[in-house]
């Protein structure tokens, strides 16, 4: 069998050995739990303190002054969405919820949950490129318009969204204006606070940092209800104990990508063309999803009119190309993509689409490697 190209990093992504190293000497150097009272545990606290006001810097946030915004730990990027939306929600008298239809999984859970407690949602749908227009979203704006949540970049598309422009127009009608930037931090600089959000969701393993931990941003003036209970840790808003280990591994992670951000992007972006070149050549009805719009520099999602997209994607398992047919959160479903339905596009493209996405770790060997495979695999699948 051959040797496989990993080529699903919005999944997960490896861990680095740096990041592995510096959790390793965290959790030897700092045995102690951090909310204990004595000095090892004062110790372990202030290294946990470092690292969460390091995550927050490298994310773009305000860390000084009577007015720094908050980092809260979470187990990673679903609970951090759903900490973020039912806890700003919580409570409030049920009112009116802005997000689009093209969200993650983890997103529209809450927003679903919203509609059970009583509060009328509304999910705006993208143009044909995969964006939310703003102006959509201003025309659905009500008096009792609490919250607007719209993801940074998108997990099947890679497409970019406006976040600054929806920001400034939230912020004009007095909207708090959340964004889930699982995708994003580590991939594209974060301005948290320049782009004057309310609350910020992310997480470690889209960026070569551990599983297991993810993080809600928020504005220093936003109340958060706690949606676990029986621990003050993190002034209650989320209790239980910090991974201090996990904690050091994000922040290690964070710092890396930052090191070379703009040349990272810069050299996947390329490897990433390419492979789209290469496949829309030889396959000539294959379609980049996407592609007239600002993407992540190492998001392709392919559509191949025509072909079954679970039989290409188990073709290519079998030649050593691990990709995806969506969400990661919604695998093993064999239903059409709600992203791709939202974009309005048309079915066959939909059930042909495949996302293969990079990271620095591959190489432009292996993505020429990859788009050889996948055109045999096409080849054996359609000829």
């Amino acid at each position: 069998m051959s040797e496989m190209i990993y080529l699903d990093n919005n999944a997960t992504t490896p861990l680095l050995p740096e990041v592995a190293d510096a959790m390793r000497e965290a959790a030897l150097r700092f045995p102690a739990n951090p909310a204990s009272q004595h000095r090892a545990g004062q110790t372990a606290r202030r290294a946990l303190e470092e690292a969460r006001e390091q995550i927050a810097t490298l994310l773009g946030a305000k860390t000084s002054g009577m007015d720094a915004d908050r980092l809260i730990f979470t187990s990673g990027g679903t609970e951090a969405n759903n900490l973020a939306i039912l806890g700003m929600l919580a409570t409030q008298t049920p009112g009116h919820f802005v997000t689009s239809a093209i969200e993650h999984p983890s997103l529209l859970g809450p927003a679903a949950e919203l509609e059970r407690r009583g509060w009328h949602v509304t999910r705006v749908t993208a143009d044909e490129s995969g964006v939310v227009k703003v102006g959509d979203l201003a025309a659905v704006f009500r008096d009792d318009t609490r919250l607007v949540s719209i993801m940074g970049a998108n997990n099947e598309t890679g497409v970019l969204q406006p976040i600054a422009e929806i920001s400034k127009l939230c912020a004009g009608r007095n909207i708090f204006f959340h964004t889930d930037a699982t995708q994003w931090a580590g991939k594209l600089p974060t301005h948290f606070h320049d782009w004057q959000l309310a609350a910020l969701s992310c997480t470690a393993h889209k960026f070569h940092g551990p599983l297991g931990i993810g993080a809600v941003l928020l504005r220093h003036d936003i109340a958060l209800a706690p949606q676990l209970f029986g621990g003050h840790q993190q002034a209650a808003a989320r209790p239980g104990t910090e991974s201090l280990p996990l904690a050091v591994g994000m922040g290690v992670a964070l710092e890396y990508w930052q090191r070379e951000a703009a040349s990272r992007a810069e050299r996947i972006a390329v490897m990433r063309d390419e492979f789209e070149r290469e496949l829309c050549v030889a396959i000539p009805t294959a379609t980049v999803v996407g592609r007239k719009a600002p993407r992540l520099p190492n998001t392709s999602n392919l559509t191949f009119p025509g072909v079954d997209r679970q039989a290409l994607f188990l073709a290519l398992d079998m030649a050593g190309v691990a990709c995806s047919t969506g969400s990661a959160c919604a695998s093993g479903s064999s239903e059409p993509s709600p992203v791709l339905l939202a974009m309005g596009l048309k079915r066959e493209l939909i059930e042909g689409a495949l996302r293969f996405s990079f990271s620095h770790l591959n190489t432009p060997e292996e993505a020429r490697e990859a788009a050889r495979r996948i055109i045999n695999a096409h080849k054996q699948l359609y000829r």
